[in-house]
């Protein structure tokens, strides 16, 4: 049996997604950007009805929808494009700690460039303080980015908060959804959302293709281009679009706002499932992330096994797909940034593994996984015992010979 549990990382295309991009990987073949034939025509009219898909499913406006090749350039162009757009009075940002580098790069970048920064700590959670934030900001503050959900630990911030925080200084809200959108219920416009960044393949799209809200509602949000050399997009992302990747995120769209009540209620059954059966193998397992359901993405699941090396559970668990944190920095032996930033011993967060469930994720894939887990978890445990018994051993072999030896 082969287990999948890393729906942080990437999703299963959904059936009925596929069968909506087919016929424009194939005989629907135009450009968009063609204006004189049914070709062009019927490609522009699938992206259009893409678009409002979308827009349907963040409580946006079709025309603010600008699509992208995922959300790692929707947040380059929404972080970026704001700045070069700033008003000379306006040249300060504020993100959190917890941010994917997607997020946490461009910011950089910009500080570098002669923008101020502010990196706000989170709780032991991993949600940040409203207080806080309004603390940061100021008449200076140009864009606020907070990650709607947290790839790792699946803190969900308290974007409305956020969102009339913003308000009150004029600054404008970025918000990374990837993790999000499709797994929350979300609206723009009730939370002042001025920017969201969007990705197909994290909620049963294809990979290669996502989206940025950029408000046109009331004050409009001005960005500069990622590129230049064509119209497309406003202006804002030139060149011929993805025809079948479009189709596939608004057909996953579509599919999701149908979906996400029932998907939520059943995925949050079974991550508590797991987490309980895992729970009653191994008692001192640490479970990180928010303990309120209200505050933590129904999927998520982020264990730390004392005196267990994570790196040798993932290869012992080769029938579990899972990770030790973001897939964006697998490899890494550092400890996660995230777990660093709200708390986690250095020692626990290498002994962490992340498991994401997700639409397809059943019942016997749950029990499964957990009895692995918990049985993976012994073995290692025992192991690491027995070596030490035998260090120890060694040890007083090797003192006793060198007593034998002066005598």
């Amino acid at each position: 049996m082969s287990v999948y549990l890393d729906n942080h990382a990437t999703t299963p295309l959904d059936p009925r997604v596929l069968d909506a991009m087919l016929p424009y990987l194939r005989e629907e073949f135009g450009n968009p950007s063609s204006k004189t034939h049914p070709f062009g025509w019927r490609a522009q009219e699938a992206v259009e009805t893409a678009r409002a898909h979308v827009a349907a499913l963040i409580g946006a406006e079709a025309r603010e929808i600008v699509f992208t090749s995922g959300a790692t350039e929707a947040n380059n162009l929404a972080i970026l494009g704001a700045a070069a757009k700033a008003p000379k009075d306006r040249d300060r940002l504020v993100t959190q700690a917890t941010e994917h580098h997607a997020v946490l790069d461009p910011t950089h970048e910009l500080e570098k460039n002669g923008f101020g920064r502010t990196v706000l700590a989170t709780d032991r959670e991993g949600r940040v303080s409203v207080d806080a934030l309004r603390a940061a900001l100021d008449e200076r503050t140009l864009l606020v980015s907070i990650m709607a959900a947290n790839n790792e630990i699946g803190a969900v911030q308290p974007l409305a908060e956020i969102g009339a925080a913003c308000r009150e200084v004029g600054a404008l809200f970025h918000t990374d959804a990837a993790q999000a959108v499709g797994r929350l219920a979300l609206d723009v416009h009730a939370s002042n959302i001025d920017l969201l960044s969007l990705s197909a393949h994290k909620f049963h799209g294809p990979k290669g293709v996502g989206a940025l809200f950029v408000r046109r509602r009331g004050t409009r949000v001005r960005l500069a281009p990622s590129a230049f050399g064509g119209g497309q997009e406003g202006g804002l992302r030139p060149g011929t679009l993805n025809v079948p990747g479009i189709v596939g995120v608004g057909e996953a769209a579509r599919v999701a706002r149908l979906d996400l009540a029932s998907d939520t209620a059943r995925i949050g059954a079974l991550r508590d499932r797991l987490r309980d059966q895992v729970r009653l193998a191994v008692p001192d397992v640490v479970v990180n992330g928010p303990r309120d359901p209200a505050h933590k993405l129904a999927g998520n699941l982020s264990l730390s096994f004392p005196a267990v090396d994570g790196s040798a559970l993932l290869v012992a668990l080769t029938d579990i797909a899972a990770s030790a944190g973001s897939a964006c920095t697998a490899g890494n032996s550092e400890p996660s940034s995230v777990l660093s930033a709200i708390g986690v011993p250095a020692d626990l967060a290498v002994s962490t593994l992340r498991l994401g469930l997700g639409r397809f994720t059943t019942a016997a894939d749950v029990d499964y996984a957990a009895r692995r887990i918990s049985e993976t978890v012994a073995r290692l445990r025992a192991q690491r015992a027995g070596h030490r018994s035998a260090r120890r051993d060694t040890r007083r072999d090797a003192g006793h010979g060198a007593r034998h030896g002066a005598g």
